[in-house]
């Protein structure tokens, strides 16, 4: 990336990039001999639920009960009230025929970007410490996914909503290797996911083997119909508690490449997802190169890291600047356990989220 794309503010985002580095690096060590080991059903019980959110001060305490996490009754406690029914979230497709056809699975075929929002928890199933997704189990999670969703659904100005799982899947550990998830489990995800109307991301945080190792292992997760892909250009390197990671505009491009012939090849019908995270000038190479334009694939550019509003919204107007790449995303953390891990303080509210330009298809939480 020329210089001349990030003038002053290229200190502050290589600050907020290494401390992002490091909460990552952390959780990753924490999760690397755990990769695999399957779904811990954590959490705060029914009386420390109700004396953490009392103490935010934010709640009604009569909304908690023995499934509803303290930190989401303290943030957005509408979106928990146990008596509030959900709304039928606005799955937008271009042929309303779709939706006569009684197939689920026909509703995964839309172009989801220009359609709806994509509202997605991300983490890995089996650490507390790598994100929201590993807290609860996925029933819990799916309900309070379409809890958000409904705040969402209120702020998007109509698009619609769609909710997903965001699984970590290659997990990068120290020296650049990667463990993997099981199998057992994504397929155990992606099915009840199919099943409640739900999309799922597979993450790869690449490590030390390359962008196009990464792409071609998780490519046959894409004949599911509601799975999509994602890597994150923090994790492609060997010394991943010593610096972050970089890809390149070919790269990119090569994945996409990859994920088009697949699709080809294999008879999957529709559009799929390419997620690509962002959060420091240098994660993404000669980054003006990186097409949009394959067939078959909508690539999206979320803007990663944690910090204050100020902060995000900088990060996020940096990632805006990436015309070449109309399709933008939005990461909010949520406040972790975990001693020395970074957070979005005060949390960004969905409205404030829908309000950002470009507005972003894709919104995770971890």
């Amino acid at each position: 990336m020329p210089s001349s794309r990030i003038p002053s503010l290229s200190v502050l985002f290589v600050a907020f990039g290494i401390s992002g580095c490091a909460l990552a690096v952390g959780a990753a060590v924490y999760a690397g001999a755990r990769v695999g080991a399957g779904l811990e059903r954590g959490g705060p019980g029914p009386e420390a639920a109700a004396a953490m959110a009392a103490a935010a001060g934010n709640f009604s305490p009569g909304f908690v009960n023995a499934s509803a996490p303290s930190s989401f009754l303290a943030r957005f406690p509408s979106a928990l009230d146990p008596n509030a029914s959900l709304p039928d979230l606005d799955f937008r497709v271009p042929d309303p025929g779709l939706l006569a056809a009684r197939s689920i699975d026909r509703l995964f075929l839309s172009p989801v970007p220009g359609n709806a929002q994509v509202l997605a928890f991300y983490g890995h199933p089996g650490s507390k410490n790598m994100g929201i997704l590993g807290r609860y189990p996925k029933e819990e999670l799916a309900r309070l996914i379409k809890s958000y969703a409904r705040l969402y659904d209120e702020a998007n100005g109509g698009l619609g909503l769609i909710p997903a799982f965001y699984l970590i899947y290659g997990t990068c550990w120290p020296g650049g290797e990667i463990g993997y998830l099981k199998d057992s489990i994504v397929e155990d995800y992606v099915e009840y996911a199919r099943k409640e109307g739900m999309l799922v991301f597979v993450d790869h945080q690449i490590g030390k083997y390359g962008v196009e190792a990464a792409i071609t292992r998780i490519l046959p997760w894409l004949k599911l119909p509601n799975v999509h892909l994602a890597i994150d250009p923090e994790w492609r390197t060997e010394s991943p508690m010593l610096e972050i990671g970089a890809v390149g505009s070919e790269e990119l491009n090569r994945a996409q490449e990859l994920i088009s012939g697949y699709m080809k090849a294999e008879g999957i019908p529709g559009t799929k997802m390419l997620v690509v995270h962002q959060f420091n000038a240098k994660m993404i190479r000669d980054r003006d190169f990186v097409r949009a334009d394959y067939e078959g694939v909508i690539l999206v550019h979320i803007s990663d890291g944690f910090g204050p509003p100020g902060v995000k919204r900088g990060a996020y107007a940096f990632n805006a600047k990436a015309d070449n790449m109309p399709v933008k995303g939005f990461k909010l953390f949520f406040k972790s356990e975990l001693a020395g891990a970074g957070y979005d303080e005060p949390l960004l509210e969905p409205a404030e989220v829908a309000a950002l330009d470009p507005s972003p298809v894709l919104v995770i939480y971890q």
